[in-house]
């Protein structure tokens, strides 16, 4: 099993990448070969565990359905996405599937995901969670739910174009043809290797849904690390438009505060020196923007008159709600005026920066994809979530 070839005439590996997983392993090759019986499907196990996962999965594959190996690194390097490709460069058919050896991932949903994928125009098969009947159910609590789905806004924030899409870059089930990645581009460095294909490939993505459903055993390997690993990577992916960004944001403060001085210095009251300094860097700011951070997005959307409209309204809602916020730090919560407006800066920035890209510049859907979506809403139908306790 361990470096043993695919077998000839197999279409797609499953690659399942695994850190202490053993309890979940029968389970996960017993369904996976159920599911894809007739197929041609082979099931690779890339191992990083300091358990007895590995063992485990030989003693399964010697009574499985499908052809069963496992890679065990003793080094492991770049997390789960480099467990991912790992197995990819060990793999040699013209399709791959990544999923969880947790069984949140259904494996039934398996033949869907390669179906799609083998379609003529397709190089990615997504299995997400935000359309049609999809879930995301399964994530224990609602911080977990809520922190997923504030990453997911701000991730497709950052790349606008490339997860245009793909409702879903951070999950990690997913079936991509083998020719269309060029593995030397990727540079895994945390847990979200979809992401990292759709942001240095042009894609043309296909979307099923899916109830993101309870572990089966063991316990969830989500924790500060990797939350450190994502926002690195996500960095590392495009830094350069969120920076050019507060860069301009930057100005437009000290622009601002200068407004501010000259016209109080003229004898202006210190109420109109503040608007008219406000409407004046928003004005400017979405200039700036429009020539040096969402050059590129001008003509996938909407005009420029809608698109000034959209950012000046929101950019004076967004002050007029922050400055109380900034009152009720200061003469409820007792925290100091200077670290109360540096902390509600700092989530107008995220928030802004979301906004413009997801709203403002947000490029026009194809018609294509909106079809594809309600197809899939209407004919995948995820298997029920097993009724373990999710941790």
């Amino acid at each position: 099993m361990d470096g043993a070839p695919d077998r000839a005439g197999a279409v797609l590996t499953v690659i399942v990448p695994t850190f202490n997983e053993a309890p979940n392993v029968p389970e996960l090759v017993r369904r996976v070969g159920e599911a894809t019986r007739g197929l041609g499907v082979d099931l690779l196990f890339v191992d990083d565990s300091t358990d007895d996962t590995a063992d485990v999965v030989r003693t399964a594959a010697t009574t499985a359905e499908l052809p069963v190996r496992v890679i065990h690194r003793e080094t492991p390097e770049g997390g789960l996405g480099g467990a991912v490709l790992a197995g990819v460069r060990a793999t040699t058919t013209p399709y791959v599937l990544v999923m969880d050896g947790d069984l949140q991932h259904p494996p039934e949903l398996i033949p869907t995901l390669l179906a799609r994928v083998q379609e003529p125009d397709v190089d990615v098969a997504v299995a997400s969670r935000y359309i049609g009947d999809g879930s995301s159910a399964g994530l224990s609590g609602v911080v977990r739910q809520a922190v997923s789905s504030t990453s997911t806004a701000v991730t497709r924030a950052m790349f606008p174009v490339r997860l245009r899409d793909c409702s879903d870059p951070m999950t990690g089930f997913f079936a991509v043809r083998r020719a269309a990645v060029d593995l030397d581009t990727l540079r895994p460095r945390g847990f979200k290797i979809l992401l990292e294909i759709l942001a240095r490939h042009p894609m043309r993505v296909v979307e099923v849904p899916f109830v993101f459903g309870e572990r089966y055993a063991g316990a969830s390997k989500a924790n500060l690390a990797q939350g450190v690993h994502f926002m690195w990577q996500l960095a590392g992916l495009r830094f350069g438009r969120m920076s050019r960004f507060a860069i301009i944001g930057g100005l437009g403060a000290l622009a601002n505060i200068g407004i501010v001085a000259a016209m109080t210095s003229l004898g202006a009251h210190w109420l109109l020196a503040a608007i008219v300094a406000a409407e004046v860097t928003i004005a400017g700011n979405f200039l700036l923007q429009e020539r040096f951070v969402f050059r590129d997005l001008r003509h996938e959307g909407k005009g420029v008159g809608a698109r000034f409209a959209q950012s000046f309204v929101f950019n004076n809602v967004e002050t007029m709600v922050r400055l109380p916020l900034v009152g009720l730090l200061v003469n409820t919560m007792h925290v100091a005026a200077v670290l109360a407006t540096a902390i509600t800066i700092a989530v107008a920035f995220v928030v802004r920066f979301t906004f413009h890209s997801r709203v403002v510049y947000r490029p026009r859907a194809s018609s294509r994809r909106e079809q594809l979506v309600e197809r899939e809403a209407q004919q995948a139908v995820a298997p029920p979530a097993p009724s373990s306790e999710s941790v």
